[in-house]
């Protein structure tokens, strides 16, 4: 039997219905559409397709490219951004009730006989014309307020680190749906030739206390075909894995092997229609042209005297954080629509004062940096830059507390996030929380809400744009309410 015709034989069922090709699983659904009355099953609301399976925006985007910093562990907003000074009145009473108000808390500090407040031990400082209150952890943050919209009111459903970075990532707290780069990535598309449209970096922190494990789920395309799945750039050796041919063998090698691999992808294309199959064919020719492309993108002794002082001389070590700010920028200037970098290590359960500056100290500088070398290079108004974490901390310590160091557990109830860049409100305050950086009291941001406002920037209406898979038309923001926060858009 003809190898094509047994793996057809093979196919599942799932997978024999869902291809075009099949005329019975088409005219099974017909039948079926008729039994129901559903006769007419056109969706009026469904995005347009663009060209090469992307879909065109329903209004003009606001943003070209997205660099997403997202720190892994939840930062703690009143040590950083949300300054509570009436807290030091209330250094080691207990939380009120009133105000935990039965919350659901972590197995890591629901056991504790007390929940003592925990006032931050740094010094804040009022900035810019907006008069946001900034920590004396992020000096460079202080110079740059008036460039950010900050949200103070972000809140989530998730407790916990993996569900809670799926839910702020992909929309869920389950694991296999598609990332926010893959949204883009499907309806944006490309702007290169010889680069990834999305690429993902994990930055390495100077503080490795307590790193948090995260996998490539969140980076998926999830139900998205597989090329909207990000191309990650390792921190050491070679950017991407095997983009170096092996020894003795030439480039010329390689391409007579890639065109064979590319006629055999092309007739099990033709024979079985799978668009895996197309998506694998157009992987294999972007890694080829990748052989030229990453080497000079990574090569950063092209960048000048001035860069350096600008990013600090952490830049130069790969796999630091600032290294990866810069080579977010060089991608951006080069066309890779969406960076995402994940900097860990902010569970900070213990040990605020020995782990905090650290934190700070990496990350404040290259945000600064990425900033004013957008704007230096006309590229900060058409990319939208996002700073935050899964969610915030308690103002009650865990475990041990004295005046100098304190731990904070997990909190969904409220915590902050910035942006800048893209069409976004610059030097808005958006939010506000109680005495406690407990509760919001004023202007709330659900994640959900946070991703229909992103969709906007990118020019799609969240409840238009959507993937049909197991019968559904799936979004990024689900099936819960959602709403497009206009104070957030300039």
């Amino acid at each position: 039997m003809n190898p094509f015709d047994q793996f057809k034989l093979n196919m599942t069922r799932r997978h024999f219905f869902g291809q075009g090709t099949n005329l019975l699983g088409g005219a099974a659904l017909a039948t079926l559409a008729a039994r129901n009355g559903l006769g007419n099953t056109a969706n009026t609301t469904a995005p347009q397709p663009g060209t090469n399976g992307h879909v065109l925006p329903h209004f003009t985007p606001r943003v070209k490219n997205i660099i997403y910093l997202h720190m892994v562990g939840g930062p703690p907003q009143m040590d950083l951004y949300d300054y509570k000074p009436v807290m030091k009145e209330w250094y080691d009473k207990d939380l009120p009730e009133s105000v935990r108000n039965g919350q659901r808390l972590t197995t890591m500090t629901s056991g504790q006989a007390r929940f003592p407040i925990a006032p931050s031990i740094y010094n804040f400082e009022q900035c810019g014309e907006n008069g946001m209150w900034v920590s004396e952890l992020l000096p460079y943050m202080k110079k740059m307020t008036d460039d950010v919209v900050f949200m103070r009111g972000m809140n989530t459903e998730a407790i916990n680190h993996e569900p809670a970075i799926c839910l702020m990532q992909t929309g869920n707290q389950v694991s296999g749906r598609p990332c926010i780069g893959a949204w883009a990535s499907y309806g944006l598309g490309s702007l290169n030739d010889n680069l990834p449209t999305f690429v993902v970096m994990v930055a390495r922190p100077t503080n490795t206390e307590q790193v948090q494990a995260i996998s490539g789920r969140l980076w998926s395309s999830g139900y998205l075909p597989g090329e909207h799945a990000a191309t990650s750039f390792r921190t050491s050796g070679d950017p991407i894995l095997f983009i170096n041919n092996p020894p003795g063998v030439s480039s010329e090698v390689r391409r007579e092997t890639l065109n064979g691999l590319k006629s055999l992808n092309e007739m099990t294309y033709e024979w079985i229609g799978d668009a895996e199959t197309r998506t694998r064919i157009e992987q294999y020719e972007l890694a080829y042209r990748m052989q030229s492309s990453v080497p000079e993108l990574t090569d950063l002794a092209q960048e000048s005297q001035a860069t350096y002082e600008l990013y600090g001389d952490e830049a130069k070590k790969p796999g630091t954080f600032a290294n990866t700010a810069l080579l977010a920028r060089r991608m951006v200037e080069r066309g890779v629509r969406f960076v995402q970098i994940y900097h860990n290590n902010w569970d900070t359960h213990g040990n605020v004062a020995g782990r905090l500056p650290s934190q700070c100290k990496d990350v404040d500088q290259p945000c600064y940096a990425l900033i004013q070398d957008l704007k230096q290079r006309g590229l900060f108004d058409e990319t939208l830059i996002i700073w935050g974490g899964e969610f915030g901390r308690t103002i009650y310590s865990q475990g041990g507390l004295s005046m100098k160091n304190y731990g904070r557990d997990h909190h969904p109830r409220c915590f902050t996030m910035w942006m800048a860049g893209g069409g976004t409100n610059a030097g808005k305050i958006y939010g506000e929380t109680d005495d406690f950086s407990y509760n919001i009291v004023k202007e709330p941001v659900n994640v959900r809400d946070f991703h229909a406002t992103i969709l906007h920037l990118m020019g799609y209406d969240h409840e238009r744009f959507t993937y049909k898979y197991q019968g559904l038309d799936q979004r990024l923001t689900g099936v819960l309410p959602a709403r497009v926060i206009p104070d957030l858009i300039a």
